[in-house]
């Protein structure tokens, strides 16, 4: 898993690349934690390059919306490809989670 961070509008967003499963979560949540902790209200993740999700994977982004939505903020999931759109779709997370068509919008 490849992890780049980025600023668009003021709003981070991280982009993803490869596999995020029971491997590479952690440094997923890891990052999260980091923006949080540094007073982010706002995060996008650029889902374009995510390749397959696992159920770790997806407890990774439900939990950061989760925490971000308690600290009165929101996240994004943009650009998702077409084995993720359906993962999120058979998950019931595209009717939960805040999903764009990509970073430009989800940021704006």
């Amino acid at each position: 898993m490849e992890i780049t961070e980025s600023v668009l509008h003021g709003t981070p967003f991280l982009v993803l690349r490869g596999r995020l499963d029971g491997l590479t979560a952690p440094a997923v949540e890891e990052k999260v934690a980091t923006l949080l902790s540094s007073g982010a209200t706002r995060l996008v993740f650029d889902c374009s390059g995510i390749e397959y999700a696992s159920s770790a994977g997806l407890r990774v982004f439900l939990s950061a919306a989760k925490k971000l939505k308690t600290a009165g903020g929101r996240c994004g999931f943009a650009a998702l490809t077409p084995p993720l759109r359906e993962i999120f779709e058979i998950s019931g997370f595209l009717d939960v989670l805040e999903i764009h068509d990509n970073v430009e919008s989800a940021t704006a």
